[in-house]
């Protein structure tokens, strides 16, 4: 069965979101990162919300009773990739700031990072598909004009 070209992407904001990236970007972001793998189309969604909503996923999915900063939920990989990526904004923000980064940047790291969750890459599972997955993600952060989200941890 042929890959789908058609991209259908959803952006929701369930939080505050002055300083969020608009949709435009966050599509460049999805866009550059299918191409990448080499895939064009699909159905995403990419939910900013806030820490109790965040909370509140990562607690009932993973059983941790936190907000992380990114949840990949992927449903369909073939023929066309199909999942969600939720974005808790006040990590987010905060992560940035710890690590000197600017939040575009750190945003288009962790949906770079969720796509690649959805298209069934894992870092959890071993060395050698983390090194992979790491690789994917500093490939397609360079060529989107971003630095190595990972040169602080060489």
């Amino acid at each position: 069965m042929p890959k789908s070209k058609r991209l259908d992407l959803g952006v929701q904001y369930a939080c505050k979101r002055a300083t969020l990236p608009g949709r435009k970007q966050v599509r460049t972001w999805v866009r550059r990162t299918l191409k990448a793998t080499g895939r064009s189309g699909g159905q995403i969604s990419v939910r900013f919300v806030d820490v109790e909503e965040g909370r509140r996923l990562n607690s009932g999915y993973r059983d941790k009773d936190y907000a992380t900063n990114i949840l990949s939920f992927p449903y369909q990989i073939e023929p066309s990739v199909c999942g969600d990526l939720v974005l808790c904004a006040p990590v987010l923000v905060r992560e940035a700031n710890e690590q000197g980064k600017s939040l575009a940047a750190h945003c288009a790291h962790l949906i770079v990072h969720g796509l690649l969750h959805l298209q069934g890459f894992d870092h959890e599972t071993g060395d050698e598909q983390a090194a992979a997955m790491e690789g994917h993600e500093r490939r397609i952060l360079a060529a989107l004009g971003y630095a190595d989200p990972y040169r602080d941890e060489l």
